[in-house]
């Protein structure tokens, strides 16, 4: 689906709400809820009285990586933004160019057996593309100190943490620590693993609008997705990503749906994990692994009746994911209500609640 809709600049979220203006914190973002082609205004606060006790929320636990390192192809600089663990240790990466503005542009002649060379001697030897067609990620491998090291302090983690900062694109105005890009429900993991971009739908929510949503009777589902990094410029599918949907997390999912609960994800990662772990039957089943899923109104949802997500530009495939939860109709009632209300984009702005149409509270 691609909406015939612009977004104005002035509209893209260009730092996190907290650092807008004195007394706003995370949750200070604006919540625009569809319920089919029916549109109304929010707060995120207002959150908890959307939902009600027996509903259940998926949520994203990855946590976001440092993902981006300076580096250099012979005398050209380069940016590398590291986006996937392949399961024989190669990384899926993107080599992009700085832009001179502290943000980077997507860079062209990438090929096998390149060299780049990062911090601490540390190099990275580009070996072959991660899918035919596309000469945007590459599988690569790391070598030099420490490289091979097992664990969060060795290998790309380690290198990651000691030398990477958090991927950032140009309509954001400066670098931010990568604790503005966690989420509160992201866990560490041993391995170091994660995501390289945020799972940025959960970024609004705080402890204190978790307890209050639990105090409600709304549950949690936990699940993982390491999402790796978009494709800013051509707009991409996303491609085969790590997820992971734990017994607990199935039974709750199940056990909402059989009681008469609505289950919502809460991000696009977070439909995908557990659409990835749906039978046909609609039954989520404990799972692990790789998933490929692009979720399109051909392929359906089984298991998800609402989403909490950001706002994504016109030509961004997401938008297919959320016309098979809401239907075309209702995703372009939506954001022709954003862009009236002057809604905020991308990871740092505003969110979008959509809840099944064809209920009352």
């Amino acid at each position: 689906m691609s909406l015939a809709l612009r977004v104005p600049d002035g509209l893209s979220a260009r730092v996190p709400v907290e650092q807008r203006g004195p007394g706003l914190g995370r949750d200070g973002v604006r919540l625009l809820v569809s319920r089919g082609t029916e549109v109304t205004h929010h707060a995120f606060g207002e959150l908890p009285g959307l939902l009600r006790a027996g509903d259940v929320l998926v949520v994203n636990t990855s946590p976001t990586l440092a993902a981006a390192v300076d580096g250099s192809v012979g005398d050209a600089r380069v940016v590398v933004h590291f986006s996937t663990c392949g399961d024989d240790g190669r990384w899926a990466v993107e080599l992009r160019e700085p832009d001179g503005r502290g943000t980077t542009r997507a860079r062209a002649g990438t090929c096998a057996g390149e060299e780049v060379r990062l911090p601490g001697g540390r190099r990275l030897s580009v070996e072959e593309p991660v899918s035919r067609g596309s000469g945007r990620l590459w599988w690569a491998r790391l070598s030099g100190a420490g490289a091979g090291a097992a664990g969060p302090g060795g290998g790309v983690p380690g290198l990651l943490r000691e030398h990477g900062r958090p991927v950032r694109y140009a309509y954001t105005e400066r670098d931010q620590p990568l604790s503005v890009y966690q989420t509160v429900f992201a866990v560490p993991s041993p391995d170091g693993a994660g995501s390289a971009e945020m799972p940025s739908a959960g970024r609004p929510f705080t402890a204190g609008t978790v307890l209050e949503l639990v105090r409600r009777g709304v549950q949690f589902a936990p699940v993982s997705l390491h999402t790796g990094v978009a494709s800013a410029e051509a707009h991409e599918p996303p491609y085969a990503e790590r997820f992971a949907v734990p017994e607990a997390s199935a039974r709750a999912v199940n056990a909402a749906r059989a009681g008469g609960g609505r289950v919502v994800a809460v991000g696009t990662t977070a439909v995908r994990a557990v659409e990835s772990a749906a039978g046909a039957d609609g039954v989520v089943r404990a799972r692990a692994g790789w998933t490929g899923l692009v979720v399109t109104p051909e392929r359906g949802v089984r298991v998800v009746d609402g989403l909490l997500t950001g706002l994504h530009e016109p030509e961004a495939s997401h938008l297919l994911m959320l016309e098979a939860v809401a239907g075309r109709a209702a995703v372009r009632r939506a954001y022709e209500e954003a862009l009236r209300g002057r809604y905020l984009w991308h990871e740092f702005g505003d969110v979008h609640l959509v809840l099944p149409g064809d209920e009352l509270d």
